[in-house]
């Protein structure tokens, strides 16, 4: 194994040098940050709480949202201090590590998007056979294996790189540890290193593709048989959010890592990270709720179980600061969320 690094620390080019940009830049990737902080935990808790969303699609989804903001956070908040402060420092095993959970949430969210073209290709052309199919122990070996896929191919990502040495520069010429990015600074022959990635890329986005290819071509030729405009209508509906999130997520990946380190453009490809490490995970519940009754009409009626709360907690605080003996005809206490 080739391992004669010299390199202790890396420094981050960043997506900018120029101080006019980078205090917008911070406050815009805060307010990105948390706007996929309380999408995706929101998403989470709101599956919890609503009975009706105890089902395989929302179990997935709830797995799905879960991964966006895993790999936003091994991005995000480096990207954050760094504008904020001017440290583009990493140590090497920080590096590795940031490269290690991106990468791993990256490829479960592609066995994610695989799994929930399943579920749905089963809910269309198999509605009768759903419940015994997508059983819970389905579901649940479907999502172990997701998460087993991804972490055991990152490990051999991680591997395949770090074992190369680092003997000249250490300046990543991107805003965080990317795998070509940290590739092209080696000083060892990467040729090896480079069909690995590229195979192993390949092989979990076209499989994965494949299958949901395969899966929405049934789909298609289920909706076109049906009778009734009002079945294809929500078999249409049932399928275009993940539809749109399998077109965006695929998308820049594609772009991003089908493609020699050697045609490797930096600025191209940061604007490119930006879209699939900050934006994807901020747009993803948004995506599937936007156009999803069932996930409005849980959020109503969690937004109504708060209001009533409130408003009981205010009648309480009201009634117990009237002394006793006092005339209950007050002007009546307001309480404002």
């Amino acid at each position: 194994m080739e391992n004669n690094t010299k390199v202790t620390e890396f420094i981050l080019v960043g997506l900018t040098n120029t101080p006019e940009l980078q205090i917008p830049l911070f406050i815009m990737f805060t307010l990105i940050y948390l706007f996929t902080l309380a999408g995706n935990l929101g998403m989470v808790v709101l599956i919890l709480l609503d009975s009706r969303l105890h089902t395989p699609m929302y179990f997935f989804l709830s797995n799905l949202s879960l991964v966006d903001f895993g790999y936003s956070t091994a991005v995000t908040p480096k990207v954050m201090a760094g504008l904020l402060r001017g440290d583009q420092v990493i140590s090497y095993n920080a590096c590795a590590a940031q490269m290690f959970f991106f990468a791993a949430f990256a490829t479960v969210e592609n066995y994610l998007l695989t799994s929930m073209a399943y579920d749905r290709y089963v809910a269309v052309c198999k509605p009768l056979h759903y419940t015994t199919t997508m059983t819970t122990g389905v579901c649940a070996w479907l999502s172990v294996g997701c998460y087993f896929c991804g972490f055991l191919n990152t490990s051999i990502h991680t591997w395949n790189i770090f074992r190369l040495s680092f003997c000249n520069s250490n300046v990543i010429h991107h805003f965080f540890c990317d795998v070509p990015a940290v590739m092209t600074l080696s000083c060892s022959n990467r040729h090896v290193s480079e069909l690995v990635l590229v195979f192993v890329a390949v092989f979990n986005i076209f499989f994965a593709l494949l299958i949901i290819l395969i899966s929405y071509l049934f789909i298609f030729i289920t909706i076109l048989k049906m009778p009734s405009v009002e079945g294809y209508l929500k078999a249409v509906s049932t399928c275009a959010s993940h539809l749109t999130a399998v077109s965006i997520f695929y998308g820049s990946f594609i772009f991003m890592y089908i493609q020699p380190t050697s045609s490797y453009s930096m600025d191209t490809d940061k604007i490119a990270s930006v879209f699939y490490s900050m934006i994807i995970p901020m747009l993803n519940p948004l995506v599937y709720s936007l156009r999803n009754k069932e996930v409005k009409n849980a959020f109503n009626k969690v937004v109504e179980k708060l209001l009533s709360l409130s408003t009981s907690v205010c009648t309480y605080n009201a009634q117990a600061t009237i002394p006793t003996g006092t005339s209950t005809h007050q002007t009546p206490v307001l309480c404002s969320l």
